[in-house]
């Protein structure tokens, strides 16, 4: 598997986290006649707060994965699952808000992640000395 392969998806999460802050920042800086700024604001504001939370277990992965060389086309795989999970759960929260497509969308990219996590560990302590 390339680094290249490996990155991308990390690097699609940072665009991510950074997209959401710009956007949070215009959102808070928005004309202040418009009743419903502050709750899209709010929205803005949570979903960006949500990218430090569960994805900084995948940052700290992907490293660990990249130096021990465990991170494969399986790694590469799940990581997209992971990733594109968590741009359809920042797309609906900061949009229709609907919390079971939300929910569903987060324990999707939580459970790739547990996975992900599990795998890693098995093949780090399988691994002959």
């Amino acid at each position: 598997m390339s680094i290249q392969s490996i990155l991308l998806p990390v690097f699609v999460e940072v665009a991510l986290i950074f997209a959401l802050c710009l956007w949070m920042i215009a959102a808070r800086h928005g004309q202040p006649a418009d009743p419903s700024e502050p709750a899209r604001a709010k929205l803005i504001s949570d979903c960006f707060s949500n990218q430090f939370e569960i994805p900084v277990l995948f940052f700290a992965l992907v490293p660990l994965a990249i130096m021990t060389r465990k991170a494969d086309l399986l790694f590469a795989v799940m990581s997209w699952i992971f990733v594109l999970s968590r741009l359809a759960h920042a797309g609906i929260h900061t949009t229709s808000n609907r919390q079971p497509h939300r929910g569903a969308l987060w324990l999707l990219g939580a459970v790739t992640l547990a996975v992900m996590w599990i795998v890693f560990a098995i093949r780090i302590l399988a691994a002959p000395l």
